[in-house]
């Protein structure tokens, strides 16, 4: 995958704890979360699984989007990962 602009999901399990995030490379950001080198939430809540992302043209516009969907309810998060992954699968390997 080439590096660009993304905003993730991450969850615990299906229906679990979630936590949104942006980064520029997400193949290694994801990878960080996964070896608890990110410190902080998905570190202390094992929020390790990545269920939802989308890339965009420019950091700009993908910190917009994170921003706007961390202020969304939890339900409206959910149906945003189940519209394309119904049984909450862990993505990463498909992004690798």
């Amino acid at each position: 995958m080439i590096n660009q602009p993304a905003v993730y999901i991450l969850a615990s399990k299906k229906n679990g704890t979630l936590y949104t995030g942006v980064t520029s490379d997400l193949v290694k950001r994801i990878w960080e979360h996964k070896n608890d080198l990110a410190q902080g939430f998905t570190k202390r809540y094992k929020v390790h699984n990545l269920v939802w992302y989308e890339l965009h043209g420019n950091m700009d516009k993908a910190i917009e989007r994170e921003k706007n969907i961390k202020e969304w309810k939890r339900a409206w998060k959910v149906k945003l990962i189940e519209k394309d992954n119904p049984d909450w699968n862990d993505l990463y390997n498909s992004i690798l």
